[in-house]
């Protein structure tokens, strides 16, 4: 068989050495270094379990999990479903679908910093959100300073960024269902929300599924917009787990208890990883 397929598992063995040397080396040092003391000077000193024990009494890691489990809420209740609606409404119109396709998708090419600049000054005091509510005779939000209003805020700008790239999966998947069953549904009186019902949204079960344990995933690890907006404030209102790792490793320089931190994601995004394959098995069963 090796000699056979030497070529195939020649070209294949570039991709397979940098998949170890920078996936699964810097996994095992992660777990190695999780027990030291981590100093590139004076070299590593072996603690223990001491970098789980501060893990654990550790006030912040307790306010980080409970600010990342409201993330993930907040990205499903506003993020999650948008993009499937989008996908349906588009895949129900008769004209201009390509264009708003393309005009749906433009906020994802956004360059990260124009996106932040873009979004620092809409959420502003003086900025055009609270002008919109002053005519209204609404009181003004202080969207990066009110602890109630600051991760909310975060996660409306990250889904007016991102359900681009989401809405075209789901849009991939709506066209793919055969249209006979859409115009025998027609034929047979069904309406648009009858067909949505019956037809688009049971096809679509397993995508959903799939994409609802890659979002939880996803915003589990969560940290670049609460690290570039607000540095986990205020008052560690937007300070995530995945932020804390950050922290510990480059504002504290304590790697040991930040490979710690990272170690236990590591075995929940795990557990995760296994319950999503096998529910997918079990609906491909």
């Amino acid at each position: 068989m090796l000699r056979k397929h030497f070529w195939g598992y020649a070209f294949l063995l570039p991709a397979v050495l940098l998949f170890i040397i920078f996936l699964w080396v810097p996994i095992i040092k992660g777990f190695v270094y999780s027990f030291y003391h981590v100093d590139f000077v004076k070299g590593n000193t072996y603690v223990g379990f001491d970098n789980y024990k501060t893990v654990f009494s550790d006030p912040d890691v307790g306010k980080a999990i409970k600010n990342s489990f409201y993330y993930m809420v907040l990205c499903l209740l506003f993020g999650f479903w948008v993009p499937i609606v989008f996908s349906i409404a588009i895949s129900e119109l008769k004209k201009f679908q390509g264009a708003v396709r393309v005009a749906a998708y433009l906020p994802y090419v956004v360059p990260i910093v124009v996106l932040y600049g873009l979004w620092r000054w809409m959420y502003d005091p003086v900025g055009p959100i609270n002008a919109l509510l002053t005519t209204l005779g609404l009181d003004q939000i202080a969207f990066m300073t009110d602890t109630k209003w600051s991760m909310i805020s975060l996660v409306l700008m990250e889904t007016w960024q991102q359900f681009g790239s989401a809405m075209l999966i789901y849009l991939a998947a709506v066209l793919s269902i055969p249209r006979d069953w859409y115009e025998a549904a027609e034929i047979d009186g069904a309406g648009v929300w009858a067909r949505i019902r019956h037809i688009t949204l049971p096809s679509m079960r397993n995508l959903i599924l799939l994409m609802l344990v890659l979002q939880l995933i996803g915003t589990s690890q969560g940290y670049q917009s609460q690290l570039a907006m607000l540095d986990g404030g205020p008052n560690n209102a937007t300070l995530t787990y995945a932020l804390l790792i950050v922290k510990y490793a480059f504002n504290k320089l304590d790697y040991g208890v930040a490979t710690a931190l990272g170690v236990l994601m590591f075995i929940v995004l795990g557990l995760l990883a296994t319950l999503q394959f096998r529910l997918q098995n079990k609906e491909e069963n």
